[in-house]
């Protein structure tokens, strides 16, 4: 599979100029629940121009992923998809038993076929209210660098996790092939998204969408802080300044909040499992406005 030249991560196709539409996103959909199915074949757009952010976890079999994207894409003029950790699992009910980075690619070849932008595709840019800024889907991974207080090295923490009993299935399920590790993973995604995001205009505007949080604060919440070792990474803690992020998006954390850094808003905007959500109540879900900007709400 190609990546996108560094000429190319300036080019792109153009939301609505001056149009009705919004940005929204939504993450953590985990169609796998009927309960969560049945809130995805409601998600609609509000306005024919709307696009929508898939910020990862739709689901860990290849069928599911391909029926969700495949409806949201049917109804939203644009559809951009950042994987999460589970689209990446080699599950063992999934007829493709394809692993790492093979199963990346799958992905992105389902979604060429879709029309759905993929972290491999040129950066599109939205031209509707709050605009222009350039939608940048990301995959990057975590390198076990975001430690339990008191550790210090990957081993360490990784030693502490286990006597918690605190776990991420990733370790059974999400496999690095080629590479020797998740870690040697995210660093080979770290260094050519760096690439291509350094090769943008140096007053463009963007929109920062990864599945995972680009910084350690979300996830300071946490039951179980062990779990953060499969959130993320130190490196991009500073890449909403560094790429002008306008707003970051994120999901993974299933804890749905705005916060705010050095001036940009971070929107956690997953769904999360049943169970969650049941908690607050009948789910009443629909895709976070990112563009234009929503009226402050506290965190």
């Amino acid at each position: 599979m190609r990546l996108p030249a560094a000429g190319d991560a300036g080019r792109g196709t153009s939301g609505p100029a001056g149009g009705g539409g919004s940005l929204l996103a939504v993450s953590d959909l985990h169609v796998a629940y009927p309960e969560n199915r049945a809130i995805v074949e409601k998600l609609r757009p509000e306005h024919p121009d709307d696009w929508l952010i898939v910020a990862g976890d739709v689901g860990e079999l290849a069928a599911d992923i391909r029926w969700a994207l495949r409806l949201l894409a049917d109804r939203f003029a644009k559809v951009i998809w950042a994987p999460g950790n589970h689209e990446l699992w080699t599950h063992p009910t999934d007829p493709v038993t394809l692993r790492g980075q093979s199963r990346y690619r799958l992905l992105v070849s389902l979604c060429r076929e879709l029309g759905v932008i993929s972290p491999e595709d040129p950066y599109p840019v939205w031209e509707g209210a709050g605009g222009p800024v350039r939608v940048v889907p990301l995959f990057l991974l975590y390198d076990y660098t975001f430690r339990p207080e008191g550790t210090h090295t990957r081993e360490t923490a990784l030693a502490r996790a286990h006597r918690a009993g605190v776990v991420g299935t990733d370790e059974t399920l999400l496999h690095p092939d080629p590479y020797p590790g998740i870690d040697d993973w995210c660093r080979k995604r770290l260094a050519i998204t760096g690439e291509r995001l350094a090769a943008l205009g140096p007053g463009e505007r963007t929109v920062l969408v990864n599945h995972f949080p680009l910084r350690r604060e979300p996830t300071r919440i946490l039951r179980y802080p062990e779990f953060a070792l499969w959130c993320g990474s130190e490196a991009t803690a500073d890449w909403h300044l560094r790429y002008r992020a306008e707003v970051v998006v994120y999901g993974h954390l299933h804890i749905p909040r705005t916060m705010w850094h050095d001036g940009v808003r971070f929107e956690e905007v997953s769904l999360g499992y049943p169970r969650e959500w049941g908690r607050r109540g009948p789910a009443v879900y629909s895709p976070r406005r990112i563009l234009p900007a929503p009226p402050a709400r506290p965190s």
